[in-house]
């Protein structure tokens, strides 16, 4: 054993011995849908007038969720509920009694000047200091040691600070502090009001600045001696001292930086829900992922032979090494999570896949062929498509991470981890059992139960007839148009049917008589024409249903199956709610999704040309019209789940078209003065057998899901099913078209230049 496969080798163990510790002794979060969480209800202080309350409450809303997102709560559920309330559902908040704290604190954020004691103490001002401005005197506030303090009007608020963070100062002494910056007018304002406190001597209680919150001095400091009268603190920074523990210097600076509520809010009920999906379809869903991934695990063996079982174990591995980041990191597990996690070890087969196509096109190539040496020739050919297509990936992780917000945020970081693993799993694991195995005697006898000596059958049937498929670009671009045609006019004439996390819809809750079980509920509901409504359990009797927009016909429908249920149920609540992913939100993601799009469009157009990225770019947006057009003409809803599965698809798509460009840009530095369409035909016939097997990897444990998965992941499944066919499609069949005419264009244009 050589010393770089040693080296390799004490790396995956180690790898591997701490996710296996991690896994075992780190629980992971489950979300709302697998375990039920905590249901606060938060009711806003009514305005003059219903819009304005309705208003002020979305407003509140958007404040709740960057509060809970800093709390470290993934994959939380708000919607305003009526006029002036909002539900707010955690999953696996281990206090919630700090969560409701958090949650219900009005957290306004002021300056003062400090005018002087209640007893009558003045400022000591002396005769080189100006007089304050007269201000108001008559607010009156205990200090942190109970001294009262006369506070003029307040000079600065929470929307002057730019950031808020919780520091331990080891050092100094000061201890756990909340170093707070400003920016803007709030720099200059800090420098008046901190320069006008230097005016008065050391030690005058007006020396000293009021930091307020929620009507509680909660740090008086005084200016330092060597701030000059009139000139102030001019960096725009200071610091909160007190009596802080760590968790307390958090929660402060979270409130700073999640913003004041606009309006006084108050905790009005507080219990447990049950988990929104039932037992029945989350075994179906588990059972759908084993099958899946066995399935794709025996399709690998039987392809790729003792490579294929190889690739198996360190799929395996990468499993555990995903799911072990996500446990150490806290993120929550939801069901299209855990199916997007399965179905990430299906997609990570790709990296497998390109090694091992790439060791067999070595393995002909040569005269005296030997596994090691095709091995390590594949692994070398394949770096390149491999970490393009990855990078790319981890650019759009990133911006999804830092722009968006909710589900989008926590798809960036599931994604992120995903792509770390994958390329660990097949560089590193699926390296050091390849070349360990290659080794051995027996095998190097037998280099055919490699599965690397053999072309394999896809490549075969493509050596034989040699099609040309690039002969004529313009046909596969019409027939990709003619397509587009067909899903834009499924979204134009049936419209997409928006989910209740888009729109919003009604929420009724019933006091039965006796425990209700929710899957019976659940399928009572269907039966009645109910299919899409969220059924949870609430408190030891109650039950909740939510759903679209339901007539007061649908809704007496509702309470008559939950009361037939039950032996008896009373209606006690009954109101309209608001999208869980509101405006603001969705605006966010879109945002993300754009910025993210151009930075790959940006990096595809430096690592190949600006012809291959933009060609990337027009195959994913043919991708997300027809998948999007697929479901308007089957009146399928488009909700979170979908917006998950979108994601996903588009992830795909740019990763299969990197693949095939890696491939033109190999062969175009071979062939310099070659025509486009023969290098892009030649790449196509090289790299569709990595596009087959990859794509059959994926189909396998896609179609367990959508076929024994149950209701609850058939819509997840059939969207990442058509995104797989027509992301396949495209990166052939759209992206490559596109590329040729983009430079043929771009050739002609400078045949006709002068000179």
């Amino acid at each position: 054993m050589n010393r770089s496969l040693r080296v390799r080798a004490l790396l995956a163990l180690a790898v591997i011995a701490v996710s296996l510790y991690v896994a075992v002794t780190v629980p992971v979060r489950l979300g709302l849908d697998l375990r039920g969480g905590t249901q606060i209800v938060i009711e806003t202080r009514s305005t003059p007038t219903a819009d304005a309350d309705r208003e002020a409450t979305d407003r509140t809303l958007e404040v709740l969720r960057g509060r809970i997102d800093a709390l470290g709560v993934a994959e939380p559920t708000l919607v305003r509920s009526g006029e002036n309330r909002i539900i707010v559902e955690l999953p696996g908040v281990q206090d919630p009694e700090k969560a409701q704290d958090v949650l219900g604190r009005t957290a306004q954020l002021t300056f003062h000047p400090v005018l002087g004691t209640a007893d009558g103490a003045g400022d000591g001002a002396d005769e080189t200091s100006r007089a304050l401005p007269e201000q108001p005197r008559d607010r009156v506030l205990p200090d942190e040691s109970g001294t009262p303090l006369r506070l003029g009007a307040a000079a600065l608020t929470g929307e002057h600070v730019e950031e808020a963070a919780a520091r331990f100062d080891q050092q100094g002494g000061a201890g756990w502090h909340v170093t707070v910056g400003f920016e803007g007018a709030g720099r200059d304002g800090w420098a008046r009001l901190t320069g006008e406190a230097a005016c008065h001597p050391a030690g005058a209680p007006a020396r000293r600045v009021a930091i307020v919150l929620d009507d509680k001095v909660i740090s008086s400091p005084q200016v330092d001696p060597s701030v000059a009268c009139r000139t102030g603190i001019r960096d725009g920074a200071t610091r909160i001292t007190g009596s802080f523990g760590p968790d307390e210097a958090r929660e402060l600076s979270l409130l700073i930086n999640g913003g004041a509520l606009p309006v006084p809010v108050e905790t009005v009920e507080q219990r447990t829900v049950g988990p929104t999906l039932g037992a029945q379809a989350i075994t179906a869903s588990a059972w759908a992922a084993v099958i899946g991934t066995a399935l794709t695990s025996l399709f690998i063996i039987v392809v790729y032979r003792l490579m294929g079982v190889l690739a198996t174990v360190a799929l395996l591995c990468y499993g555990l090494v995903s799911y072990a980041a996500l446990a150490a990191l806290g993120a929550t597990l939801t069901l299209p999570g855990l199916a997007g996690f399965v179905l990430a070890i299906g997609m990570a087969v790709d990296a497998n896949v390109l090694v091992f196509e790439r060791a067999r096109e070595e393995y002909a190539a040569r005269r005296r062929p030997s596994t090691r040496s095709a091995l390590a020739a594949g692994f070398r050919n394949a770096l390149t498509a491999i970490a393009d297509s990855n990078i790319t990936t981890l650019i759009a992780a990133a911006l999804l991470f830092l722009l968006a917000s909710g589900p989008v945020r926590g798809f960036g970081v599931t994604l992120g981890i995903g792509v770390l693993a994958s390329m660990f799993s097949a560089l590193v694991i699926t390296r050091v059992l390849a070349e360990f195995a290659a080794n051995r005697t027996p095998v190097r006898r037998r280099p055919r139960l490699t599965g690397i000596a053999s072309t394999g059958a896809v490549r075969d049937r493509l050596t034989r007839r040699d099609p040309q498929l690039m002969r004529r670009p313009r046909r596969w671009l019409a027939a990709s148009a003619a397509v587009l045609v067909l899903a834009g006019s499924g979204i134009a004439l049936r419209g997409v049917d928006l989910g209740v996390e888009f729109t919003g819809g009604r929420l009724i809750e019933y006091a039965t008589s006796a425990p209700v079980d929710p899957d019976r509920a659940r399928t009572a509901l269907a039966d009645a024409g109910h299919p899409r409504a969220v059924v949870q359990s609430s408190g030891d009797t109650g039950l909740t249903v939510r759903a679209e927009s339901l007539t007061d016909a649908e809704e007496a429908e509702v309470t008559d199956t939950v009361r037939d249920l039950a032996g008896g149920a009373e209606k006690v609540r009954d109101e309209l709610i608001g999208p869980s992913l509101g405006e603001e939100l969705r605006r966010g993601a879109l945002i993300a999704l754009a910025v993210a799009l151009g930075a790959q469009l940006v990096y595809l157009a430096a690592r190949f040309r600006w012809v291959f990225g933009t060609a990337a770019v027009v195959a994913l947006a043919h991708d997300v019209v027809i998948l999007l057009g697929v479901f308007a003409w089957l009146g399928k809803p488009v909700d979170g789940v979908f917006l998950a599965a979108l994601l996903t698809v588009i992830g795909y798509s740019v990763n299969d078209s990197v693949v095939l460009f890696d491939r033109v840009r190999e062969l175009a530095r071979r062939s310099p003065g070659a025509a486009l369409s023969g290098i892009a035909n030649r790449a196509i016939l090289q790299t569709l057998p990595r596009t087959v097997n990859t794509g059959m990897g994926a189909a396998f444990i896609l179609t367990a899901l959508a076929v024994l998965g149950g209701s609850s992941l058939t819509d997840f499944a059939l969207a990442l099913l058509v995104g797989l066919v027509v992301g396949t499609y495209s990166s052939v069949f759209t992206a490559a078209p596109v590329a040729i005419r983009l430079h043929d264009r771009v050739s002609r244009r400078r045949s006709h230049r002068p000179g």
